[in-house]
């Protein structure tokens, strides 16, 4: 167990040892460099490492580098003197300063100015710095612990980043791992969630369970924890009170979920359909049930990249019904010549003893009472195909 209370919630074994670490360099000044993904959570473990130090009582300022412009973010970190840029009507102290004798942590240090890389690389080896328009060197007691969601080797190889500077900064590495790496968690993070906002709102939501915890885990929360957080506060002020059902997840979590399924489960399963609230004046029952039937059609094509017979395969019908579907839709133009033209077309191929490019059906013509037949794939002109052509169906592709 470890020796400090953690305001981080998780159990898993990626979380416990990324704990362990913080537990042993809390008690230092060291350098710590935490890594991760947009929304892991990176400030909160600078919070726990500040928190669990000798450094608790002191300020713990935190500096957004990517957030505030670069020609004001070397005052804002070092501070200035009166008169030293226009708009300096009087001093002002930087955030190195206010933060003497605690912590500061430089949150997104991966997009710090090429210029200010040298200075913050100053103030980690002599803890002195300058103020903006200033000669006066300003010494500090402070932690340093800094934060990115970037690669900073790559940005070392790249020259976007100081080779130096990034040997200071990671001293001690913490890379917090992504919320799919840690799903274990997801139960723990969702009740703590649940609970946290229904004390906030006043709400009495219940905490997900049984099918919705399974689309929960199915997803692979690309925005992580901070994903997970919001979508339980919406849930929470929609919903109100009662418990969680399918029809309060967004479409992406049932999406994932039903890809991730074993086969033969498909559509059957009643939390897969889409969840509709009927309107007070009503609603197109047709129009809405075209549209949701439509919306699969083209997804089976798109998946089968316009290959009629694997797409009605996967849609269980048959490839004649899907061909009539997409015709009635005007996915399937017909053949831009008239019936008269087409035949004619014909007759002349037939006088010339030629087929007509492109043709791709028999034809049944009438030459003086007698049936003759074209068929560019047999080139057997003269026999009989009973198979007459049909204007309205065009000339459709074989697939």
């Amino acid at each position: 167990m470890l020796a400090f209370r953690s305001p981080l919630v998780g159990e898993s074994l990626a979380i416990q040892n990324v704990l362990k670490t913080i537990e042993k360099v809390s008690q230092t000044d060291s350098t710590v460099l935490i890594t991760g993904e947009s929304g892991t959570g990176k400030e909160l473990f600078a919070r726990a490492i500040h928190e669990a130090s000798p450094r608790a009582g002191k300020a713990l300022v935190v500096v957004n580098c990517g957030a505030i412009p670069p020609e004001l973010l070397e005052a804002e970190l070092f501070g200035h003197v009166k008169g030293a840029f226009t708009g300096a009507v009087q001093a002002r102290q930087g955030r190195f300063e206010l933060a003497h004798g605690g912590t500061i942590f430089l949150d997104e240090v991966g997009e710090l100015p090429l210029h200010l890389q040298v200075k913050l690389l100053r103030v980690i080896q002599t803890r002195t710095f300058e103020a903006v328009g200033s000669s006066k060197t300003v010494e500090v007691d402070v932690r340093i612990i800094a934060a990115t969601n970037r690669d900073l080797e790559e940005a070392v190889r790249d020259k976007e980043f100081r080779e130096d500077l990034y040997y200071r900064l990671n001293v001690i590495p913490v890379r917090i791992p992504s919320l799919r790496e840690r799903k274990s968690d997801i139960p723990l993070l969702v009740n703590h969630f649940v609970q946290q906002f229904n004390q906030i709102t006043g709400h009495a939501v219940e905490a997900p369970s049984g099918a919705i915890m399974d689309a929960l885990l199915a997803y692979d929360w690309p925005g992580n924890v901070r994903e997970l957080e919001n979508l339980m506060e919406r849930i929470v002020i929609l919903k109100g009170q009662g418990s969680v059902d399918l029809g309060d997840l967004p479409h992406r979590l049932f999406q994932k979920y039903t890809e991730s399924r074993p086969s033969g489960e498909g559509a059957t399963a009643e939390w897969e359909f889409p969840r509709m609230v009927l309107p007070q004046q009503g609603l197109d029952l047709k129009s809405i049930v075209a549209a949701f039937e439509n919306h699969l059609v083209d997804q089976a094509l798109a998946r089968t990249n316009g290959n009629k017979n694997r797409a009605s395969e996967l849609l269980q019908m048959n490839r004649t019904t899907l061909v009539e579907k997409l015709r009635k839709r005007g996915m399937i133009v017909p053949a831009a010549q008239s019936r008269a033209e087409a035949m004619a077309e014909v007759a002349e191929a037939i006088a010339s003893n030629q087929v007509p490019t492109g043709a791709t059906t028999g034809a049944t013509i009438n030459n003086g009472g007698n049936n003759a037949n074209t068929n560019p794939t047999a080139g057997n002109i003269g026999s009989v195909n009973p198979t007459p052509i049909n204007p309205t169906r065009g000339f459709e592709p074989n697939v």
